[in-house]
């Protein structure tokens, strides 16, 4: 298994940027052949400095297309959603290599020949990814799931991944009742009676007769009721065994919170927080606030000009915030004012609503894009904050989610961020369901955090701010 995101299908996807890489370094060669047909000195001329040009080309686009989640486990998109980001990704990554042939001219690789390769590009790889994905949805290329246990814990975990995108790396073959499992009572259509299986020889026989690479363990109460010989029979002959809430980790990318198993968490693995990754998280906090204070200077001077110009000279154009952060320490946020100056005037907090009318126009448009999240870059820089983590909540509203969700302060033994996992998986939340939902992104970031995993979150966070998905 990865270790990168904790999910097994990570290796097809690794396979499936492989062969992208080579398709698109393959779409330049292809597009200068084309541009220069019959030319063959002007042809040569480009080979001899060409095939690091050409991966550049590859590098990029690739690049924009995971900061459009086209790589994804989960995307959740019929096939023209996916021409349509690939559409988006083309064009960004169009972009950044014209901006990166003016700024570094022996790059350069010729207009015509650009704009042939981003066609041809996109046309293979559309393609590429229409026979990929249907082989990786064919149940031949899928990790044979058996679950050990077929009561109320194994139902609510298939209600919860119940749609195709959510078992695209695996196939669950059949459920086994264990002692008292309550069998198919809480979601008969759900568990179909023609899964019930019943061993009828030993454990690991039977299993590998079935081809199962994998039995996830889930009985609704296990005390005497394992077969724990068996099971490390099993284990010991090349078949996975995993516990439930593992399982459900490793596919949803998010944290179970299991009532009737509340020890897991703390024997689990993860929670690396180290000096050595607290001193990586720091160096890399720093390197992309000012990569990012560099790129967005311009933006946060027209955002603070509009501002002036709509609220006028006596108007704040930053608020400052109490919340919360690392172990409970408070902070003071600083962003650009999005609301009224009486947005909280009676001095309660309240949640931003949906078309929350104590929003001004600029404000809309600064929440859409993001610009008002610019200044927190402050923040960063003097430690208050991660570029990648949790974000940062009132303490009015943390007081009451300690006190109404479990293990609620567990993500604040990291820095919140400006961006994090559950911004990328999960709305723009205005309630306490959503709280909770959310927090079980935040803890599998807590516990599984490492510096390929913030990278990822960075680059996907582009589609976040393209598309506005969250804002409020």
């Amino acid at each position: 298994m990865f270790r990168l995101f904790r999910h097994r299908a990570l290796s097809w996807q690794l396979l499936l940027v492989l062969v992208e890489f080579l398709l698109l370094v393959a779409s330049v060669y292809a597009a200068v052949g084309l541009r220069f047909w019959g030319h063959a000195s002007t042809q040569a001329a480009f080979g001899r400095a060409f095939p690091w040009r050409a991966s550049l080309v590859a590098m990029v686009l690739i690049f924009s297309m995971a900061s459009l989640g086209l790589y994804q486990v989960h995307l959740r998109a019929g096939w023209l959603g996916r021409c349509s980001r690939q559409g988006v990704a083309f064009l960004l990554g169009g972009i950044i290599l014209t901006v990166l042939y003016y700024a570094v001219p022996p790059t350069y690789l010729g207009r015509g020949v650009l704009a042939m390769a981003l066609l041809l590009g996109y046309l293979v790889v559309a393609l590429w990814r229409v026979l990929f994905l249907s082989f990786v949805d064919a149940d031949l290329f899928k990790r044979r799931v058996m679950m050990f246990g077929a009561g109320e814990r194994v139902a609510e975990l298939i209600r919860m991944m119940r749609r195709k995108s959510d078992q695209r790396g695996f196939k669950i073959i059949g459920y086994v009742p264990v002692g008292a499992d309550p069998v198919f009572i809480s979601a008969p259509l759900l568990l179909h009676p023609d899964l019930l299986l019943h061993p009828d020889k030993v454990l690991c026989e039977w299993a590998t007769r079935l081809g199962v690479n994998e039995i996830v363990v889930g009985p609704d109460d296990r005390r005497g009721t394992l077969p724990v010989d068996a099971l490390l029979e099993c284990k010991q002959r090349g078949i996975a065994v995993t516990e439930l809430a593992e399982f459900f980790e490793r596919e949803a990318g998010k944290i179970k919170m299991d009532p009737t198993n509340p020890s897991w968490l703390v024997f689990s693995d993860g929670f690396n927080i180290s000096p050595m990754r607290r001193t990586i998280k720091r160096v890399f906090d720093v390197l992309i606030a000012l990569l990012i204070l560099l790129l967005t200077w311009p933006l946060m001077l027209l955002t603070a000009l509009a501002i002036r110009l709509e609220s006028g000279l006596g108007a704040p154009i930053l608020y400052q915030q109490k919340r919360v952060g690392e172990h409970g320490k408070l902070f003071q946020v600083i962003k650009f004012r999005s609301m009224r100056t009486d947005a909280e005037r009676n001095g309660v907090a309240r949640w931003a609503t949906k078309n929350d009318d104590r929003i001004t126009r600029v404000g809309h448009f600064i929440r859409r894009a993001r610009l008002d999240e610019l200044p927190q870059l402050w923040n960063v820089l003097r430690g208050d904050m991660s570029i990648i983590g949790p974000r940062p909540e009132r303490p009015q509203f943390v007081d009451e989610f300690n006190m109404r969700i479990r293990y609620y302060a567990l993500r604040h033994c990291l820095k919140p961020g400006l961006t994090g996992w559950a911004q990328l998986r999960y709305p723009y939340g205005s309630s306490l369901e959503d709280a909770e939902e959310k927090l079980k992104f935040d803890l599998f970031y807590v516990k599984n955090h490492n510096f390929v995993f913030d990278l990822a979150i960075l680059v996907q966070t582009v589609e976040v701010v393209l598309f506005g998905r969250g804002a409020r």
